[in-house]
């Protein structure tokens, strides 16, 4: 055999049996069916026309969009848009080869973990009121993660996230959702401009109370102010009346001078402050006298009051 044959034979067997594996993937060999080993990334050899790449398998992260519907315990439907994240747990022999054989094709994979995932969403929502769904969005991620994580460890994955991006429900239910809502809205609002109506007419039941109780107090101190003032004035009066009757006794002059002097200044003082245009006295010999005989009396009174007050 020619040289040049040889070379070219051992060629082309040096050339079958290169494979270069892609980062993030690993390949399946197979000799005559049956599995053989992992090709790990870079540049790998294999037994040529023997050993045969039967599949790769990606090890990152992976994305699928899926849309469902579920229905609640008081049978509202909600329709689910969700986000599935999922990868190979690692790059294990025992993993790979899971990943490799459990399906027969990455279609048929897919298919399964949709249904899982849709499985559990729809498992945990038939427990729940249509009200709870929109609160429960971590709950459900956990429910359906808690579920299905033992089930993928059997096929090689794990589910890293379930995002649900949108949950919505029928058009019927949104429209009474959205009146009771509203109703809900109408309420609080009315509960709350009935709370500030009490409050500002509790607020002015106080501060007219309070006003009223202040000028109370002060007119009762008004008046005792008053009283005590007039008391003065006509305690003074009377020390004055009687120091001038006692001064005049001693001068051997007639007190009923006093009274003279008080009448006409009585007189002088109703000219001088009175309001009206005609004041109406009786200014006749026998009014005077009869005003000065009952002057004249009371001061006779005075020196009882004062010798009851010195005991």
């Amino acid at each position: 055999m020619p040289l040049i044959t040889i070379i070219s034979i051992i060629l082309i067997l040096l050339l079958f049996s290169i494979t270069t594996v892609q980062q993030g993937t690993v390949t399946i060999t197979t000799v005559f069916g049956k599995f053989r080993r992992i090709l790990r990334p870079g540049l790998n050899f294999k037994i040529p026309f023997i050993e045969r790449s039967f599949k790769k398998v990606s090890v990152q992260n992976r994305s699928a969009e899926l849309g469902f519907q579920a229905v609640t315990v008081d049978q509202a439907n909600v329709n689910f848009t969700a986000m599935l994240l999922y990868a190979v747990i690692n790059s294990e022999e025992e993993t790979i080869k899971n990943v490799a054989f459990k399906f027969v094709d990455e279609r048929n994979f897919m298919q399964a973990l949709v249904r899982s995932v849709e499985g559990s969403v729809r498992a945990f929502v038939a427990t729940k009121k249509q009200a709870e769904v929109l609160i429960t969005r971590r709950e459900i991620v956990e429910a359906v993660k808690s579920q299905l994580d033992n089930i993928l460890e059997e096929w090689g994955y794990h589910l890293i996230d379930l995002q649900l991006n949108d949950i919505t429900f029928d058009e019927e239910v949104m429209r009474s959702m959205a009146k009771v809502v509203a109703s809900n809205n109408l309420k609080a609002a009315a509960e709350n401009e009935g709370q500030a109506l009490l409050i500002t007419k509790t607020k002015a039941a106080e501060a007219e109370g309070n006003a009223i109780k202040i000028s109370a107090q002060a007119e009762k101190e008004a008046s005792q102010l008053k009283g005590q003032g007039i008391a003065l004035f006509r305690h003074e009066v009377a020390r004055g009346m009687a120091d001038a009757a006692k001064e005049m006794t001693e001068a051997n002059l007639d007190s009923s001078l006093i009274l003279f002097s008080m009448w006409t200044e009585a007189v002088k003082n109703f000219a001088q402050e009175g309001k009206g245009n005609v004041i109406f006295l009786d200014g006749s010999v026998e009014g005077m006298d009869k005003n000065l005989k009952q002057m004249m009396a009371m001061s006779q009174l005075n020196p009882n009051t004062t010798t009851t007050n010195k005991k």
